[in-house]
């Protein structure tokens, strides 16, 4: 529905292709921006996971192409800061139901860190729609799911343990979890089949949608006949679906490993040709033919300063409780980690757009470790924010470096060799 969008306002043509996935894209920079902000209370570093984003090669091939990935990484984000908008707000509401001492100060209080209750949550009920949409763009959204609701009810277990609850997983069993669960899941089901609405309300004569009429013809009789027809017919298209795609091991020049991703092993190349000097935009003089090509590379600067942020964050996570850093593990997490089930399947590099923004803010934290804490010495301040700088200037310029390769334009083929940094990427 959402491709469809921009073909319906500006035809069925390359441009109405690509408009949505262009337009999301962008507003993905600005929502990372606000996400940024709000996770490190820090318009600098909230500012510099966007810039990060924009810079990178992968993310902005996908925004230029009408793929279904750049999509779900949209809704994937925007779930992603409609829950940290909840937690902020949550927070606020028990602080607010807390006694403050003589001096003005906060005092924790067990019996009402247990007992409170936390309202409706508007943004959790959001999160849960955005979620049902991710679902409806591509299944590996139900991970993202899963991860989800785990990182936001460890967050209320938290929220009630600073406030003073001596038992704060029962306190969030009794109060908070059941709200969770209906804030989220039924709403992403329900917000999932409306997206098929659709192929539902079609003929089930046989012109209808794919396999829309299969529970009044094969699919007759069996232990679910009580079940609606048109959910019975959904259900074993889906398991069809999923069949097929689990199944798919025919071989590809581009398929890659997950275990190669996170190191740009080896990227996709949307497009390439050979045009002659003087044609297609290469130079009358070149020597040889040029090289047009759109490889659907991320920053390798990026990346690869990205693989060394993570066990950053993963330190933080373990060792210093930090729930910044936990919450920038969960989004790679969930949108990584379940690839490696289907490594033996036919999978690509460019799923990995929907933890981009994840790597992005997974950076900027170590950037912001780079700086520097508060208070600390002139000295140290401007040694990190030199290397802070030149670490932001090195992918800026890697980004740069790529553009042709990120655009399709004609280049020198020696141009072109000089950028294949590994072999892999031919």
């Amino acid at each position: 529905y959402v491709i469809g969008l921009g073909e319906l306002m500006f035809g069925f043509n390359p441009f109405g292709w690509r408009f949505m996935t262009a337009l999301l894209g962008t507003l993905s920079v600005l929502m990372l921006c606000r996400i940024g902000r709000r996770l490190f209370r820090s318009t600098f570093l909230g500012c510099l996971a966007g810039t990060l984003m924009a810079v990178d090669g992968l993310h902005f091939v996908m925004s230029r192409t009408s793929l279904l990935d750049g999509v779900l990484m949209f809704f994937v984000l925007a779930a992603f800061g409609c829950l940290l908008i909840d937690r902020d707000k949550a927070r606020a509401r028990l602080a607010a139901a807390l006694p403050v001492d003589a001096d003005g100060r906060v005092r924790p209080d067990a019996r009402i860190a247990e007992s409170a209750r936390l309202g409706l949550r508007p943004w959790r009920w959001t999160a849960g729609l955005m979620l049902g949409l991710a679902i409806g763009t591509k299944w590996n959204g139900l991970y993202v799911l899963a991860a989800f609701c785990v990182m936001a009810v460890l967050w209320d277990v938290g929220a009630r343990r600073v406030a003073g609850a001596r038992r704060p997983y029962l306190a969030v069993l009794r109060r908070d979890l059941g709200w969770a669960f209906l804030a989220t899941v039924p709403v992403a089901i329900v917000t999932y089949l409306c997206s098929w609405i659709g192929w539902i309300l079609s003929p089930t004569d046989g012109t209808g949608g794919y396999f829309r009429n299969w529970a009044a013809t094969d699919g007759k009789g069996g232990a679910f006949s009580f079940l609606p027809d048109w959910l019975r017919s959904l259900w074993h298209y889906e398991h069809e679906v999923y069949k097929f795609h689990v199944g798919l091991s025919s071989p590809h020049t581009y398929q890659s490993n997950p275990w190669s991703w996170l190191v740009d092993g080896r990227p996709v190349s949307y497009f390439y040709e050979s045009p002659a000097p003087g044609a297609d935009g290469c130079p009358a003089d070149a020597g040889e033919k040029c090289a047009r090509e759109v490889l659907a590379l991320g920053t390798p600067m990026l990346w690869w300063a990205a693989c060394a942020a993570l066990v950053y964050v993963l330190w933080r996570w373990f060792f210093r409780r930090d729930w910044r850093a936990g919450a920038i593990a969960c989004g790679v997490a969930a949108g990584y980690l379940p690839w490696f089930l289907y490594q033996e399947r036919t999978i690509f590099f460019f799923y990995a757009v929907v933890f981009v923004p994840f790597l992005c803010l997974a950076v900027t934290m170590l950037v912001g470790a780079i700086l520097g804490p508060p208070g600390a010495s002139d000295t140290r301040r401007v040694a990190g924010a030199t290397a802070a700088g030149v670490l932001v200037l090195l992918i800026t310029w890697n980004f740069i470096y790529f553009w042709p390769l990120y655009t399709g334009t004609a280049i020198p083929i020696e141009d072109w060799r000089a950028r294949m940094w590994l072999d892999t990427w031919v």
